[in-house]
């Protein structure tokens, strides 16, 4: 399951360096498919769809921070719970019911955003 940011989120910006995805952007900020990861040009996403890793994404908030489904691993393979969750002041960073996954895939994301 990807973890999302609530709308109690107070913008302070914790969650964002924790993440070992950089998958956290600032409300508003474009996102890309190679920030912090290994990925390059142009990849084959697990869903089977082509894009530029480059290329600058739609943000999925303009009011708060938000964390890319895509990109967020639970930080599986890095560490023991979800970075973001532990560091937010106000528990705004919490499982998200519409995307539910298992461990494996989680991992396999892992792998695949850094190549492994």
């Amino acid at each position: 399951m990807a973890i999302i940011i609530t709308d109690e989120c107070i913008n302070c910006g914790a969650c964002e360096p924790e993440c070992p995805n950089t998958a956290i952007y600032e409300g508003a900020d474009d996102w890309r498919w190679k920030d912090g990861t290994k990925l390059s040009g142009k990849v084959i996403l697990p869903d089977g769809s082509e894009v530029d890793a480059e290329d600058a994404q739609t943000p999925i908030s303009d009011d708060i921070y938000y964390i890319v489904p895509g990109k967020c691993t639970e930080c599986k393979g890095f560490h023991e719970e979800p970075q973001c969750a532990a560091v937010c002041p106000v528990d705004c960073c919490v499982p998200d019911d519409n995307h539910v996954e298992s461990d494996e895939l989680l991992l396999e994301r892992q792998a695949f955003l850094h190549n492994e």
